[in-house]
């Protein structure tokens, strides 16, 4: 089982979660773009260190 943040009604549960059977061909892959580059910081400040421990 897993939350699915902002769903409230049973039917967009069942429809969030048959996305998971979607398969895609390797053509439609191809056509999606690449991932975003990564922007800002990944961790509040101090948190590296608190990760360390």
């Amino acid at each position: 089982m897993a939350p699915v943040p902002g769903t409230g009604r049973v039917h967009r549960v069942e429809e969030d979660t048959a996305a998971a059977e979607v398969r895609l061909t390797p053509e439609q892959l191809d056509r999606l773009p690449g991932p975003s580059p990564a922007v800002g910081e990944t961790h509040p400040e101090g948190a590296p260190a608190m990760l360390e421990h």
